[in-house]
């Protein structure tokens, strides 16, 4: 299918955070591309989103409440399969702080055509408010290691977020959809990387959009701020999952991975080391008896 036909969708996910998600919405709408539908998916906020975002007179919306927080990662499960099953072509994922450039989509899209859909998944670059490169969606050449840059326009990648990622809806039939009981952290590297162990990937190094998370800066419970601590017991127990696919190697990361962070804790002149030492490695040993279900379309 050539893709000037693709009916696409933008998917996004939001949690009480409307004056982001408005500035998400208005970039969409203003896509030099055309935009099938733009699904917002609430995870239940508190804050008048419904209201607002409906009050935005989106004439391609498709507003949806999941009824309770189900996270990022139950969040996009959610929308990835609700949309791909209203039978769109290809799939556009985005929190609702990722603010797109005016030709993102056109540039995915003109990324898909040079490739003549003959890849698994395209990523945007991330950048931050100040036009800096964002450190956490920076995607991965290799498991282990980042892309050394973006002087072309499809570098390979193995591993990226959900912070712009386009993906056919055959895609998504094929390899199913994000793990929902993640909750949150590890969902958009782990289904990434299950897509990428198949077929080739890319960053579509022209499209752009602007990341303008709260708490940039990679996930380390050594750096993050006392009340994200807590969330971290996902990130080491999901990290399990994903890096034991790789086999002795994503194991021997992830316990360098962990031995380090735990060093860095034992620095951190924060306190609370020991709890912040026990989640890291409860985390651990919870992700090597997890087994969670991948899920596929119905």
């Amino acid at each position: 299918m050539m893709n000037e036909k693709l009916r696409v969708a933008a998917v996004v996910v939001t949690y009480n955070r409307l004056p982001l998600l408005q500035q998400c919405l208005q970039a969409l709408a203003a896509q030099s591309a055309h935009l099938e539908a733009i699904w917002v998916i609430d995870n239940a906020s508190t804050d008048g989103t419904q209201t607002a975002v409906q009050a935005m007179h989106l004439e391609n919306l498709v507003y949806r409440n999941t009824g309770k927080n189900l996270g990022g990662a139950g969040g996009f499960a959610y929308g990835v399969k609700e949309a791909a099953m209203a039978g769109y072509d290809a799939l556009w994922l985005m929190d609702d702080d990722t603010i797109p450039e005016r030709e993102a989509l056109q540039n995915l899209l003109e990324c898909d055509r040079k490739l003549e859909g003959k890849y698994g998944w395209l990523s945007s670059r991330a950048l931050a408010p100040d036009g800096t490169d964002q450190p956490m969606n920076r995607q991965r050449k290799t498991p282990y290691t980042d892309v050394e840059g973006y002087t072309e326009n499809q570098v390979p990648a193995v591993m990226a977020s959900f912070v712009s990622l386009f993906l056919r809806t055959d895609i998504v039939k094929k390899f199913g959809i994000p793990i929902a009981d993640f909750f949150i952290w590890s969902d958009d590297w782990e289904y990434t990387r299950r897509i990428s162990k198949e077929l080739p990937c890319y960053v579509a190094s022209e499209s752009r959009v602007v990341h303008a998370m709260k708490n940039p800066g990679t996930v380390n419970i050594a750096t993050d701020v006392p009340a994200r601590w807590e969330r971290y017991r996902y990130f080491y127990r999901n990290d399990v999952v994903l890096y034991r696919r790789e086999g002795i190697r994503g194991w021997l990361w992830l316990l360098a991975k962990d031995l380090w962070h735990t060093v860095q804790v034992v620095l951190d002149s924060r306190g609370s080391r020991c709890a912040r030492i026990s989640i890291i490695w409860k985390g651990f040993a919870e992700g090597v008896r997890y087994r969670p279900r991948i899920s596929y379309l119905s």
